[in-house]
């Protein structure tokens, strides 16, 4: 699927209308979710993806 719409976009759109929606009905739980999506994006950033860090040229 190379179209503008593939699968992963609306994977990551459902999981991001669920957890918004969970947030909203339990807030604790919310802080939670934003504390978890911090750590795993300073992980994701940290360890980079692709490979297009310095040692990759």
């Amino acid at each position: 699927m190379n179209g503008p719409l593939d699968l992963r976009v609306l994977v990551l759109l459902l999981a991001g209308a669920c957890a918004a929606y969970i947030a909203y009905l339990h807030p604790s739980v919310g802080v939670a979710l934003l504390v978890g999506v911090g750590v795993v994006t300073v992980l994701y950033l940290l360890l980079g993806s692709g490979g297009g860090g310095p040692s990759s040229h």
